[in-house]
């Protein structure tokens, strides 16, 4: 019974919208990420179609075009739509998109149908007038652009994405796996997800913002690096950790160290080590059945209440709904 029940699944519709000069690895994202998320029985719980403004070919950046098998008549039949980036062409120059675009995006937005870009996807959901009055994002190196074009837009270019439901949108490239891997933990869980990025060999989540990405003088990894100190920090998370204790690992004073963590990271070690342990909270939370306190003891919170008030800073949420919401008991 239960098997039949699993093929009997609808599968959620994905259209992914390409115009001329669309980012090849964007366009590929929602189809590799999306394609991963299954059932417990193996059955995907994601179909992703392609389509182009009148079904015509399109330019990739990456020297081969887009055939697609649809126009945008895809887009009335779709669950969610997704905008690829773009290198070139009006949206980014001029801030306007083709008119039928434009008004098939605006459509499927009436419908309640939910939208998201990935990186300079952005600028043509702007152009179609679905960010004004609302938080965005895109890729750093075109913030100054954007918001020029877009002036209404709540830009913030220090994320990896902005989840303004149901319009959704994503930082720059590579950011667009970790939106697809949120939408997939919001639709199914954090297991479907984590399962879908371990495919991807991607982590399920990424430390920090965009900022860390900016390009910005990179310390010579060999003298000055912090890497080898955060992956040892990361292995005593259930430990006492202070800064004095980073820095003598790295072999730097403590302003040096502090200094070189931040360039390489975006964050204080401080910040950091807190997230670190906030994240491996709910990594214990979604696949342990450890109580709060051992969560809280584990990832170096000490305390059930530490944990809690950890948790309701950065995500709004008390351990026990978090646990409620992603750690579901198969039926």
């Amino acid at each position: 019974m239960r098997n039949n029940r699993a093929m009997t699944i609808a599968r959620h519709r994905v259209a992914v919208l390409a115009v001329d000069d669309v980012v090849g690895l964007d366009l590929g994202t929602p189809a590799q990420v999306f394609g991963t998320a299954r059932t417990d029985q193996g059955t995907s719980l994601y179909s992703v179609t392609a389509c182009t403004p009148g079904g015509r070919p399109v330019r990739s950046t990456a020297g081969f075009q887009v055939l697609p098998d649809h126009g945008l008549e895809l887009l009335e039949s779709a669950d969610t739509v997704v905008v690829p980036g773009i290198h070139a062409g009006p949206p980014l120059t001029d801030g306007t998109v083709e008119p039928a675009v434009a008004e098939a995006l605006r459509a499927a937005h009436r419908r309640g149908v939910r939208i998201m870009s990935i990186c300079t996807g952005a600028f043509v959901l702007a152009a179609a007038g679905l960010l004004d009055g609302r938080p965005a994002t895109t890729h750093w190196a075109y913030a100054s652009r954007f918001r020029r074009l877009h002036p209404g837009v709540d830009l913030d270019p220090d994320v990896l994405f902005i989840d303004d439901s149901p319009v959704l949108t994503s930082a720059g490239v590579a950011a667009g796996i970790d939106l697809c891997l949120h939408v997939i933990r919001t639709d199914h869980g954090s297991e479907v997800a984590n399962r879908s990025a371990r495919r991807c060999v991607v982590p399920p989540w990424r430390d920090g913002g965009q900022a860390q990405y900016i390009e910005r003088p990179i310390p010579p990894k060999a003298r000055n690096g912090t890497g080898a100190t955060r992956d040892w920090a990361r292995q005593r998370l259930h430990e006492p950790v202070a800064l004095r204790d980073l820095a003598a690992h790295a072999g730097m004073s403590v302003r040096t160290f502090t200094r070189h963590f931040r360039s390489e990271t975006g964050l204080s070690p401080a910040q950091w080590l807190a997230q670190q342990r906030a994240d491996h909270a709910r990594l214990l939370l979604e696949t342990t059945d450890l109580s709060v306190d051992q969560i809280a003891h584990r990832s170096g919170f000490g305390t059930a209440a530490a944990l809690r008030q950890q948790l309701q800073l950065r995500i709004g949420v008390s351990p026990s709904a978090y646990r409620r919401t992603f750690r579901r008991v198969p039926t």
